[in-house]
């Protein structure tokens, strides 16, 4: 699905970019984000308890973690006054998830304070929890004490080719293996709800050691615009698993992976972005080891800004090599 023509971006009053034309016409619901119309749409059952349908699946056929976390914060940001913005989550993975059916989320205000206030959230599908959640609200507070990294310096987007550009531009090879071919033809069927443009797109048919590190830059496809900055760390919940955990595994492409899966997913929200922006996602591995590994993660704005920071370890099963018997 190659990715469609974006008008030039233009800045606001408050430093974000936004499209150009301001609001897509009413009669034009395609250019409408999938992530806002339906994957972030939730279905309100009871007081605090709601229920979330699907949109993309990944190959392994569970569920997206990032849609069950996006969809958590959907919920819980739901329960808390217009004044309070998510500035934390902390999540676990402990079962997987089945895409057949529905998931509830059953909402605990565990808090209400007069600057913060938490929210426990649950996942629930076959009456157990997929995922278990804590979420934190606070009021916006100035304050003199501010500091923070400098963003890595890369090319801007417009001159990057997206994911689906660069698998085109691999099956157009004469010369490219069968097997190759199908799965990057596999890849490019998938309805993905995000764009990204690597900044430096591997070499898929070297399998070659690299430093456990990544940048991208990526934003939710379709039009979200300037709305409530809830609704965008929804969207960025979304977008910060992808790809995400798999920076681990960087270093040790000679191996063989026959499960990976992501135990915990942490993020922390620093101030206000466009989730349907481009934003610089840079990705890190600091450990790996006892079958698991740590990644952290930084989303910056196009302006400089650090927007959002994200932890997560993930658990990895190696296929093992046995030796052919001698005759």
């Amino acid at each position: 699905m190659a990715a469609s023509m974006q008008p030039e971006d233009v800045t606001d009053a408050e430093g974000q970019t936004s499209s150009p034309g301001g609001s897509p016409p009413p009669d034009s619901p395609d250019l409408r984000s999938v992530l806002v119309t339906s994957v972030l749409n939730l279905e309100q059952l009871d007081v605090d308890l709601y229920r979330g349908t699907h949109h993309w699946v990944p190959i392994t056929q569970r569920l997206f973690g990032g849609q069950i976390v996006g969809q958590a914060l959907v919920a819980a940001a739901k329960s808390v006054e217009e004044e309070l913005h998510a500035h934390s989550l902390h999540c676990y993975f402990v079962r997987a998830g089945d895409p057949k059916v529905p998931v509830l989320y059953q909402v605990d205000r565990t808090r209400n304070g007069r600057s913060f206030c938490v929210r426990s959230i649950r996942a629930i599908q076959h009456g157990q929890p997929i995922l278990i959640c804590q979420a934190s609200f606070q009021k916006m507070q100035a304050s003199p004490l501010q500091h923070q990294f400098t963003m890595p310096t890369v090319p801007p987007p417009e001159q990057l080719m997206t994911r689906e550009e660069l698998i085109e531009k691999y099956l157009r090879d004469p010369n490219l293996v069968e097997r190759y071919r199908q799965g990057l033809n596999k890849i490019l069927a998938q309805e993905v709800p995000i764009e990204i443009k690597p900044v430096n797109p591997p070499d898929l048919f070297n399998r070659q050691p690299q430093d456990p590190k990544q940048l991208f830059w990526v934003r939710a496809r379709g039009y979200i615009g300037p709305s409530d900055m809830k609704l965008h760390c929804c969207v960025a919940a979304y977008i910060s698993d992808y790809s995400f955990v798999g920076t681990a595994l960087l270093p040790h492409l000679k191996h063989s992976i026959r499960f990976m899966a992501s135990l915990d997913h942490s993020m922390w929200f620093h101030t206000s972005f466009r989730s349907d922006d481009w934003m610089l996602y840079e990705c890190e591995s600091p450990w790996a080891g006892a079958s698991r590994g740590l990644v952290q993660g930084r989303l910056w704005r196009r302006d400089g800004v650090l927007a959002v920071s994200c932890a997560q370890e993930g658990v990895f099963r190696v296929k093992q090599k046995h030796p052919k018997p001698k005759l």
